[in-house]
């Protein structure tokens, strides 16, 4: 019920904090959750650590744009293309771009994930992709977890029979996106990263695969490098 009472908040006011940042909300697209903030704040840390002149990014499953925003606004160089599938999402994240002024480094596109860059011609050139996608089971949604398509949109949180099935696709087709080197970020639901991890291992195309926890110790983020030529 706390959860239903503060998405009902954050659209009643229009806005959330997300990263230190006014993020716009509208109904049609996902509030942004305090634990993604875990997922932006390592993808900032690993790109500053590469120390690229400028860092080409994309933030797949955008929702509202807060994960783009957050890392154009911490990384000044960064170029930035946001997808996500419905008009709602797409809505509020160039909301957000506009808001926040940074419609030079940010564009956002509409398609089914990468379908929505398929014709830019980022194959092989992107440093970072970034994907808070939805993880919850079609089953908790019918079940224990109905309460949170009552005020949000479904898409937001189906994946399938297991939680799973949009990793499952990013995990396959981010490598033709993602140049030798470049990294992929999740983040994940409560005990789903060794599921995911096992995705990543069998797809033969990641390496150095790593976890990260929130303060409570539970593992949220799971980040791989796309293989580099032996």
């Amino acid at each position: 019920m706390s959860e239903e009472i503060s998405v009902a908040g954050a659209y009643n006011k229009g806005s959330i904090t997300f990263m230190g940042m006014e993020i716009l909300v509208a109904p049609g697209a996902l509030v942004p959750r305090p634990e993604t903030e875990l997922l932006g704040s390592i993808a900032v840390d690993v790109l500053r650590a590469m120390d690229l002149p400028a860092p080409r990014v994309v933030d797949m499953c955008c929702g509202a744009g807060n994960l783009a925003c957050a890392i154009a606004s911490h990384i000044q160089s960064v170029r930035v293309w946001a997808c996500d599938l419905t008009d709602g999402c797409i809505g509020a994240a160039r909301r957000n771009v506009v808001h926040h002024g940074l419609t030079d480094r940010i564009s956002v596109h509409q398609g089914d994930l990468f379908e929505g860059v398929s014709g830019l011609e980022l194959d092989g050139t992107l440093d970072a992709i970034v994907c808070n996608p939805p993880y919850i089971s079609e089953k908790r949604l019918e079940g224990d977890r109905r309460h949170l398509v009552v005020l949000e949109p479904r898409e937001a949180f189906a994946a399938g029979p297991y939680g799973l099935s949009i990793h499952m696709r990013v995990v396959k087709d981010a490598l033709r996106y993602l140049r030798p080197g470049g990294v992929l970020l999740f983040e994940v639901g409560l005990g789903q990263d060794r599921q995911v991890i096992s995705l990543l291992e069998r797809s033969k195309g990641y390496e150095q695969i790593r976890t990260f926890a929130n303060h409570a110790g539970e593992v949220r983020v799971v980040l791989a490098g796309a293989r580099r030529q032996a």
